[in-house]
């Protein structure tokens, strides 16, 4: 039918037709599940918790992880049933004092103008929320009645407290604050100094600085100790180097935060061809700091695996000096360009240093052919007539 329709080719759909259907299929492999994605969230799923109280016993906490309608929905019926609860009380004190049906020469009611449940309860909210429209008010007739004021205006503080502070807390997250704060798409590994280093570019787009800015960074893979005991997820911290020394980073306009790949590093023995092969290799990155505006501390992370780190690349400059000032492009903050760069590991280039050499070597050539031979297409070419001669 869908050749018939010019959908699919004629050809396509008789090769399909003739497949054998007990022929394997061969899929496409897995990508490996990610520890902690690009935007920073991590992907770990908790089960079979059995003390699900010990989240109750932070209940502050727990409002504040909830998710939006969750929230709304607390915070709408805490007040919803506190003033129904209220106006059940002062319902009942109205009732036992005889003031739902006064008679002329009555006793003076314990609140006035309370003749039903429906009064009752919008005298609930005008105490609560203190809105005080004048027409009910609580008399000196009921000590009862006195006292059940003064347990709702604290009751309805407290709960003014919880709620409008567990709302601050969700708009003011530390997570809002590092929406801003980028990593590069891919990491790069090229040589640095002379030595293979591990790359990447982090930046913040907005004015206000992060104070205190550390960056730190982990290697996630799964190992096996010689003892048989299999870590599914085994972190090593690695040493950044950003220029600044240390962990902290002055974080003004976009860095480029490489690690050298040393005896030390756990990507001493990484190939180039372990990055389309090496699945259980994750690197994860942590942004850590001070917002300068609140004073909160944010984090921002992402990780880079196997097949997002690029051998023989390296960032493209985006910093530039116009009109006596600083410019940055981030339309290129994570363009990247092809570099000389050894295929082999940081133990055989640390072994065989004449790698390097030869790749200097090479890298240096290139150029000079280049320009001999813009040289000689820029020579003038001279031709002698045989008349001239003559």
């Amino acid at each position: 039918m869908l050749s018939r329709k010019g959908i699919i080719p004629e050809e396509y759909v008789l090769t399909r037709l003739v497949e054998d259907p007990a022929e394997p299929r061969y899929r496409a492999r897995e990508r490996r599940a990610r520890f902690v994605s690009k935007k920073g969230n991590c992907n770990v799923a908790h089960k079979n918790i059995r003390e699900q109280g010990r989240f109750l016993q932070d209940v502050f906490t727990t409002l504040v992880d909830l998710k939006w309608p969750h929230t709304l929905l607390i915070f709408t019926m805490s007040f919803l049933c506190s003033w129904l609860l209220f106006a059940m009380a002062w319902w009942l004190i109205a009732f036992a004092h005889g003031d739902l049906a006064p008679g002329e020469g009555g006793p003076v009611p314990c609140v006035t103008s309370i003749h039903s449940f429906s009064s009752a309860f919008l005298f609930s909210i005008e105490v609560q929320v203190t809105i005080g429209f004048g027409g009910r008010m609580v008399t000196e007739e009921c000590p009862l009645a006195i006292l059940i004021l003064i347990v709702q205006n604290i009751v309805g503080l407290m709960i003014n407290a919880i709620m409008l502070g567990c709302i601050f807390m969700k708009t003011s997250q530390a997570h809002r604050r590092a929406e801003t704060l980028i990593f590069s798409k891919h990491a790069v590994i090229a040589v640095r100094n002379g030595r293979l280093c591990f790359m990447l570019r982090v930046g913040d787009l907005r004015k206000s600085m992060i104070i205190s800015a550390t960056i730190h960074m982990q290697v996630v893979r799964k190992t096996t100790s010689p003892e048989g005991e299999v870590v599914p997820l085994h972190q090593v911290d690695i040493p950044m180097e950003n220029g600044v020394g240390g962990n902290s980073i002055f974080l003004v306009a976009p860095l480029i935060i490489y690690h050298v790949i040393d005896v030390n590093s756990p990507l001493y023995d990484l190939a180039p061809s372990d990055l389309h092969h090496h699945q259980d290799l994750e690197i994860i990155v942590i942004l850590e700091g001070v917002v300068e505006t609140t004073g909160i501390t944010t984090q921002a992370r992402t990780s880079y695996l196997a097949d997002e780190i690029l051998w023989g690349q390296r960032f493209v400059p985006i910093v530039t000096e116009e009109d006596g000032s600083y410019s940055v492009d981030y339309s290129k903050f994570g363009n990247t360009v092809t570099v000389p760069t050894p295929l082999c590991t940081a133990r055989q280039l640390d072994e065989d240093r004449s790698l390097l050499d030869s790749l200097n070597l090479a890298s240096a050539r290139g150029p000079l052919r280049k320009r001999s031979v813009a040289i000689a297409k820029a020579k003038p070419k001279f031709s002698i007539s045989p008349d001239a001669l003559s």
